[in-house]
Parts: structure tokens; sequence; C-alpha cells
């Protein structure tokens, strides 16, 4: 599996500069997303990033941290880098509100941040632990960690049931509001909602991690013809295709609203008929 040209450039550029910056304290640089999942898309996929360093990084090292990640924004517009930096007894570990008060430092569109990572979840450990890609550092077969699959179908159905119902529901109650904002702001929400929970439907199903147009083409293969139009808009604004499909924003809006529900309903019976 090989790295993307551009992808490779930022990443040399990130390590001289982390040596030059904070030298000494690297210790390896692995990639998760889909890179790793062999899908990466030009202008639109992120380098997802796991740092191991020798020791934790704090606040005190916000300068070099910044200076380093704004160089790179500044010379690379895209890929833009997603990431955390962790120590080797990290990998592996699963978010829980509260276990601990360490700030992990972390770097998500465009900001330098400390705190809870949303990451350490179950889908990040599987990529990694299965596609990773190791840049610098211990091979990833030596960490001692290792997700099951009921771990990542009981991650995406609470997730469902959390994160993405309560999005829809605040979706329909904005939905005039929602069809006024800029086109390019109405295809990221739909390409974030669409592909996003037919991932978890693929996960779900065949206890596995796919990417985005993958997840669609399944999507495609599994569902009726009736929701086949507001998959193909959402893989089409994936690819960065120009396609008149829906007559207007309120159709491709409710057309999303809709199939979320169908999917979010679909999934929960699914799981439900696995446990009896």
């Amino acid at each position: 599996m090989g790295i993307p040209r551009m992808v490779d450039e930022v990443l040399k550029d990130y390590i001289n500069l982390f040596n030059e910056h904070l030298p000494g304290t690297i210790e390896g640089l692995y990639i998760h997303g889909s890179i790793a999942l062999n899908a990466y898309v030009d202008d639109s996929s992120d380098i997802d990033f796991i740092s191991l360093t020798n020791r934790r990084l704090t606040e005190e090292d916000s300068e070099a941290l910044s200076y380093i990640h704004t160089t790179i924004a500044n010379k690379y517009k895209k890929p833009e880098l997603d990431g955390v930096y962790v120590l080797h007894e990290d990998i592996g570990k699963l978010y829980h509100s509260g276990d601990n008060n360490y700030k992990y430092p972390y770097y998500n569109n465009g900001e330098l941040l400390f705190g809870d990572y949303f990451n350490f979840n179950p889908i990040t450990w599987w990529v990694l632990r299965r596609k990773g890609i190791k840049i610098i550092g211990t091979e990833l077969e030596e960490f001692q960690f290792e997700i099951q699959p009921q771990e990542l179908t009981s991650y995406v159905i609470e997730n469902m049931n959390t994160y993405w119902t309560n999005r829809i529901k605040m979706a329909e109650t904005s939905i005039d509001h929602l069809v006024k904002l800029p086109s390019d702001k109405i295809d990221f929400e739909i390409e974030w909602t669409v592909l996003g929970l037919l991932r978890q439907f693929y996960t779900i199903k065949e206890k596995d991690i796919v990417s985005k147009l993958d997840a669609g083409e399944y999507g495609l293969m599994q569902f009726p013809v009736e929701w086949h139009t507001i998959i193909k808009e959402a893989m089409n604004i994936r690819k960065g295709v120009k396609a008149d499909i829906f007559s207007s924003e309120m159709e491709r809006v409710d057309s999303t609203l809709r199939f979320s529900k169908f999917l979010i309903n679909h999934c929960n019976n699914i799981v439900e008929i696995n446990i009896s």
C-alpha cells in the first residue's frame, strides 16, 4: 500500500520540522483513516495521524507545536493534518469521560487543542491494527492491543443513537435555515451524513470498516432504488463530480434527513435481531 505523493511530501516536512523544533521527542508516526483504507481523495481527505512521543507533551510545548502545524498548513492547503500526540501506553486506549486529567495535544480542523481526544475509539484502533501505515517507529505488530468485532458494533450503534440521532433532530428543526446555506456547506452536510452513516451500516453488517466511497457502493447494493439518488449525490460530492440530480436544495436536504432516519432505524433493527 503506497502513500500518495503529496501526503509523502507533507509528512517529510512535518518530521523535519518536528525534529528541528522538538528534537529527540518523536518516536513514531502512524497513519490511519482514508489513506490506510487506500481511499485517499485529492482535495478532500485528511492525513489522519498518531504521533508517538517519548514524553507527555503539554501546553508548554504549544509554541513549538503551533509553529510546526502552522508552517505545514501555510505550505500545504490540502491535505490537512488531523491527529494526536500520545505515549506508547496510549495506543489502543478507549476514551471514557473522566478517565484522567491529562490533556492530550491534538490538531484538528486547523487548530491545535489540548483536552480529551475524541478519536480514541474502536474504529481508530481497528483500522490502525489491521491497515495502519508506519512512517517511522516501532512496527504496528509489536503493539499489544486488540479490538473485538463486538466492540466495533457496540460503539457504532451507540454513536448512531446519540450523536447522529441528535444531529438529525437538530437539522429537522432548522431545515429552513439549512437550505439557505451556500451550496458547498450543504454539500458537506450531505456527504458527511449519508456516507458517514453508510460506513456505520457496513460495520454493523460486515464487522469491518471501509472508506466512504466503498460504503456508498455497498449501500447501492443493499438498499432499494428509492434511496439510490441521495447515495449517488453524496458519492458525487465526495468525488468532486458536479451532477444536477435534485431540483432544489430543499429536496436534497429533505432526502438526506429521510434517508438518515431510515438508516438509523434499519441498523437498530439489525442489532435487535442479532441479539435475539
